[in-house]
């Protein structure tokens, strides 16, 4: 479990194959072999702990639904060790677990932050509420508009200095992890209006 508070932007040295070797401080520092570790929201475990870097195994499945497959030799990466008994949690409860990727629209200025869009498929949108939690490439972020389908947070100075988000274009594509709390509920929510639509529909002898 993680909080979406990055500890450190890293840099990717080498992907071969299912092996991704990144470049850190901190999180080296502090890691253990088969620590868990978030890689722009991706539950990661390290296999290897180099003088100035950490080794991921990476699945095939996990290349496939995050931006992780379009990662090169010198890209940023936002790092966020698992949760401890002693973690503060300042952001929001993270599985790190990436259910896709979005892709981001613009970066607009507003003052001393920037407003960033992202378009999102309609199937993930519905568990984005305004004003509630969402997990970009890892970090946590608060919805502040929604439409049928992109929604939109606010990157201030903190976030743009200790992520890589405002080092994004767009068109490029953002792993996404929508509020778990927001699915469960939809999930709860949806034989209950399936039952309420199937008795309206008997009431009006449609079959």
């Amino acid at each position: 479990m993680f909080t979406g508070i990055i500890t450190e932007v890293g840099t990717i040295l080498h992907k071969i194959g299912g092996e991704l070797d990144i470049s850190c401080g901190q999180i080296r520092d502090d890691a253990k072999l088969g620590d868990s570790i978030a890689v722009n929201g991706v539950d990661l475990t390290v296999r290897k702990i180099n003088p100035s870097s950490l080794v991921f195994d990476v699945m095939p499945e996990t290349f496939k639904r995050s931006n992780l497959n379009q990662a090169v030799a010198g890209s940023a990466v936002n790092l966020e060790p698992s949760v401890t008994t002693e973690t503060s949690l300042s952001g929001h409860i993270v599985r790190g677990v990436v259910e896709t990727t979005c892709t981001l629209l613009s970066l607009t200025p507003d003052a001393d932050a920037l407003i960033a869009r992202y378009q999102v498929d309609e199937e993930y949108l519905q568990y984005i509420a305004m004003k509630g939690p969402v997990c970009v490439d890892g970090a946590s972020l608060t919805v502040m508009a929604k439409d049928e389908n992109s929604f939109s947070v606010s990157l201030v100075q903190y976030t743009q200095e200790h992520t890589n988000l405002i080092k994004r274009a767009p068109g490029d594509l953002i792993n996404l992890e929508t509020d778990m709390m927001a699915r469960y509920i939809a999930q709860f929510m949806q034989p209950m209006i399936e039952a309420a639509i199937e008795i309206e529909l008997d009431k009006r002898g449609v079959s």
